[in-house]
């Protein structure tokens, strides 16, 4: 597979992920294009938060099903549903960053890789 194949089927992938976020109405929804940045492995984050438990592990649960209904993709790795307070799925390309929303504003990831370049997308 080319690189650029790989780049437009992360960038679908990352699609489809902001697409199961907005189902479940995440909040501040954001892509950090991590092409650039030379410590990663992944092409793309998406982050977004929600106030309750709940709807932190809705979300997750939505993204998973929306991934894997357009790629037959199930995440790589996966951790953080337990506590529901920072759920992690890991597709390798694309990394997917839900946070309860006072854990977003603690772990500061956009502030971390702050030389990625971010998009934002509404909630649905």
């Amino acid at each position: 597979m080319s690189k650029n194949t790989k780049t437009q089927l992360s960038g679908k992938l990352a699609e489809v992920v902001v697409l199961g976020m907005q189902e479940k109405k995440g909040n501040e929804i954001v892509r950090m294009d991590m092409r650039s940045v030379n410590a990663t492995l992944s092409d793309y984050f998406v982050i977004c938060h929600a106030d309750s438990t709940i709807q932190v592990n809705a979300i997750a649960k939505s993204v998973e099903d929306e991934v894997y209904k357009a790629f037959g993709q199930e995440p790589w790795h996966k951790e953080g549903h337990g506590n529901g307070e920072w759920i992690l799925l890991d597709f390798v390309d694309v990394v997917v960053h839900i946070f309860k929303t006072e854990k977003r504003s603690h772990y500061g990831i956009e502030d971390l890789w702050g030389d990625a370049q971010v998009q934002s997308y509404q909630s649905a």
